[in-house]
């Protein structure tokens, strides 16, 4: 599983015009499922995300995880994170896992996060999807099942 973390004040996922989540201060999510990932690669993802620490103490020092400033976040599964970008210019995406199987892992990923005690909205599975946010710091961080 391959996921990209970033810090925001704010974000915001749409489909077909409608806002179907919005959160203030945490993170938004991009999670890339790949075959063969399994359950104790999202419960380590899961772990390194809820401890992270990357939220501003009072003497300006990266040193609060997201449970310490009452952080908020937005879980958007991406499958483009998986690109292979080696032979031409047209990204293939065979490695990604497919639907029903990335569902089943990306719900599994969410649910533990919620096991953290943080509160999760998500984007829409499969959908076309313009996800909005303000990047603080910016901060963005990219985690990887691969290189533990």
């Amino acid at each position: 599983m391959k996921v990209v973390i970033q810090k925001v004040t704010s974000a915001s996922v749409v489909v077909e015009e409608q806002t179907i989540a919005k959160i203030g201060q945490g993170f938004l999510l991009l999670v890339g499922v790949k075959t063969g990932d399994t359950q104790a690669d999202a419960d380590y993802l899961v772990n390194k995300i809820a401890k992270m620490r990357i939220f501003e103490d009072a003497e300006g020092k990266m040193n609060h995880d997201i449970s310490e400033v009452s952080g908020e976040v937005l879980s958007v599964s991406q499958f483009t994170l998986l690109a292979n970008t080696k032979k031409g210019n047209r990204p293939s995406f065979v490695d990604a896992a497919r639907p029903n199987e990335a569902t089943k892992l990306y719900d599994y990923f969410n649910e533990g996060l919620r096991g953290q005690g943080l509160e999760v909205s998500e984007g829409q599975f499969g959908a076309d999807m313009s996800v909005s946010l303000v990047n603080d710091g910016p901060t963005t961080i990219i985690l990887d099942t691969e290189n533990k």
